[in-house]
C-alpha cells in the first residue's frame, strides 16, 4: 500500500504542504492512490525524495533540481558523485567559516568580562584591555594568545581580583628582597623570578623559559612595561629582567 503523505513528512522532517508543492509541480508524484484517492508514496518515491532534498539543502532551486533528476542521461550513481563532491565543498567552507567565527569570538574575548564599574573596582585607573589590539596583532597567532584568551574569558570578578592580589604581592616581595642589596643572580631572586613564571603558567598560559626570557627583555625595552614594574621601586623592570634571564640559565 505505500506509506501516506503524514508517514513521509514525519520521515523526512518537512511539512505535508511541502509534500503537496511538490506533487502539484511534478517535482515528485507519488506513485500510486489509496482506494479513497489519497497519496500513497513507494520506496522509490522515497529515493527520488531524499535527493530532491540533497539538493534543495545545498541551494539549488526547485526548477534546477527536477531538471537534474529528470535528465534521462543521468543515473543514480552520478548523482551520489554530484552531492558527495558538492557537499565536501560545502563542508570545506563550513569549516572556514567557523574558524573565522572562532577568530572574532577570539577576539571579542579579549579577556575580561567584567562590567566599566568592575574594572575599576579591580584594576583602579589602569585598564587591562588598553592594549588588546595591539597584543592581538603582536601575538594572536601563537598558541599562548589562544590559551590566554580562552582563559581569560571564564574568570570572574573574583577571579581577577585574586589574580591580582598574588600579582601584587609578589612584586612588593620582590621590591623587598631587591632593597636587601642582594644581586638579581642570587637564589632569592631567581626564586622569585621563578615564582613569576609559575604565575604566568597558573593564570595565563604555559609560560616556558624562552617565553619568559622575551618578556623580560620586553620588560626594559618598552617603556610602558619598565614605567608598570617600576612603580614597585626604581630599577625594578631591570632587576626582575636580570633575574629572569638567571634563573632560566639555571633551569635550562
Amino acid at each position: 500500500m505505500g506509506y501516506s503523505v503524514g508517514q513521509v513528512a514525519e520521515f523526512a522532517g518537512i511539512t505535508v504542504r511541502t509534500l503537496h508543492h511538490y506533487d502539484e509541480i511534478g517535482l515528485l508524484t507519488p506513485g500510486g492512490r489509496s482506494p479513497a484517492g489519497h497519496r500513497r508514496y513507494s520506496d522509490a518515491d522515497l529515493d527520488r525524495l531524499q535527493q530532491v532534498l540533497f539538493y534543495r539543502e545545498l541551494g539549488f532551486p526547485l526548477e534546477e533540481v527536477q531538471a537534474l533528476l529528470d535528465d534521462p542521461d543521468t543515473d543514480p550513481r552520478e548523482h551520489l558523485r554530484r552531492q558527495h563532491a558538492l557537499l565536501t565543498g560545502r563542508i570545506e567552507t563550513l569549516k572556514k567559516m567557523a574558524e573565522a567565527v572562532e577568530t572574532a569570538m577570539e577576539a571579542r574575548k579579549m579577556g575580561i568580562n567584567l562590567t566599566p564599574e568592575e574594572k575599576f573596582e579591580v584594576f583602579g585607573e589602569h585598564d587591562p584591555e588598553q592594549y588588546a589590539e595591539e597584543v592581538e596583532e603582536r601575538w594572536g597567532g601563537t598558541a599562548a594568545y589562544r590559551e590566554s584568551q580562552r582563559r581569560a574569558a571564564s574568570y570572574t570578578k573574583e577571579d581577577w581580583r585574586r589574580i591580582k592580589d598574588e600579582n601584587d604581592d609578589w612584586g612588593r616581595r620582590l621590591a623587598a628582597y631587591m632593597g636587601t642589596g642582594a644581586g638579581p643572580e642570587s637564589e632569592g631572586a631567581m626564586d622569585l623570578a621563578e615564582e613569576h613564571r609559575q604565575q604566568i603558567c597558573r593564570f595565563h598560559y604555559d609560560c616556558s623559559y624562552e617565553i619568559h626570557r622575551g618578556l623580560a627583555e620586553m620588560f626594559v625595552a618598552d617603556e610602558r612595561f619598565t614605567a608598570s614594574l617600576d612603580a614597585y621601586g626604581p630599577g625594578f623592570a631591570a632587576y626582575l629582567r636580570s633575574a629572569i634571564l638567571a634563573n632560566a640559565d639555571r633551569k635550562e
